[in-house]
């Protein structure tokens, strides 16, 4: 079962209030109905045929017919259509059916307008598996003027959701993770919430884990290589005229990098004290190497000369 499906299932089965039912039937008909003669819903999720169905049952006394068929194709799935044939007109005026949006009354608090999007997520929504793939939500709508709406409407949730036409369709979608956690807790899809987060959480850790193992070792490697330069600089000197060319504090230094050639100042500026008893330091040992360098290329460009 994927893990849009695990959220619809869980989204579907909450107990809620009849102005709240209102506002989600209406959300999920306009975006998944055929409305003809009839209104006709057709489904791949059995408990959001079951909500459907009990919808229409309680707030307008009739009894959708049910039709289950099997998936086409490589489709293994059942699929549930509904159809209701009665009270057709009132159901269109009810639900703002044929409005480009809805009437501000379907979502005048909020607990209405939690549900709306909520029956937006029922009949158009899709949620990347965290463990799989990368974070994203989104929701598949008909017209440029409605995803605007449904955009605002998740906005006003502080999710940061964007518009994008998609074929002949327009995509409403967040990309932020956090964001994502922030709309299944809106529609009280808990056991989903708490799966997704604990993802989050590990799949951040494991992030921050590699990103320091990569500056751990990028630092690794910036020693190592200064440390090949000062061996360099002081084989030049050596190779040039000895190291009698460098005064006491210097030719010690030099004695210890040759010594300990992949040690980091810190590491060398310590032996050094332990060893010779003469405590020094790593910017002391730092400024000693700088002194090393110059004579260095001194002896580079009078060669070159």
């Amino acid at each position: 079962m994927s893990f849009t499906s695990t959220v619809k299932n869980e989204a579907s089965k909450l107990e809620t209030e009849k102005i709240e039912k209102i506002a989600e039937l209406s959300a999920f008909l306009k975006n998944s109905a055929t409305i003809e003669e009839s209104i006709k819903v057709t489904t791949e999720n059995a408990s959001v045929a079951r909500l459907i169905f009990n919808s229409f049952k309680e707030l307008y006394g009739v009894f959708a017919k049910i039709t289950v068929r099997k998936g086409y194709n490589y489709n293994k799935n059942y699929i549930y259509i509904l159809e209701v044939v009665k009270e057709i007109e009132q159901i269109k005026k009810d639900l703002c059916l044929e409005e480009t949006i809805p009437s501000s009354y379907l979502i005048d608090d909020d607990a209405s307008k939690r549900a709306y999007l909520r029956g937006l997520f029922l009949s158009c929504g899709s949620i990347n598996d965290p463990k799989k793939s990368r974070y994203h939500l989104e929701f598949l709508v008909s017209t440029l003027e409605y995803a605007k709406f449904c955009s605002r409407l998740i906005n006003e949730y502080g999710l940061n959701s964007k518009v994008l036409k998609r074929e002949n369709k327009y995509m409403i979608y967040v990309k932020e993770a956090e964001k994502i956690g922030d709309f299944l807790r809106m529609i009280q899809a808990i056991q989903a919430l708490f799966y997704y987060e604990d993802i989050r959480i590990y799949r951040d850790h494991k992030n921050m884990t590699n990103r320091l193992n990569n500056c751990e070792q990028a630092n690794v490697d910036k020693i190592v290589e200064t440390a090949m330069r000062q061996v360099k600089d002081i084989e030049c000197i050596q190779e040039s005229a000895g190291l009698d060319l460098l005064d006491e504090k210097e030719q010690i230094a030099a004695i210890y990098r040759l010594k300990y050639k992949e040690a980091s100042l810190q590491e060398l500026s310590e032996i050094i004290s332990i060893e010779t008893g003469e405590k020094i330091t790593k910017s002391g040992l730092h400024h000693r190497f700088h002194k090393i360098k110059e004579m260095a290329s001194r002896i580079r460009k009078k060669e070159k000369g």
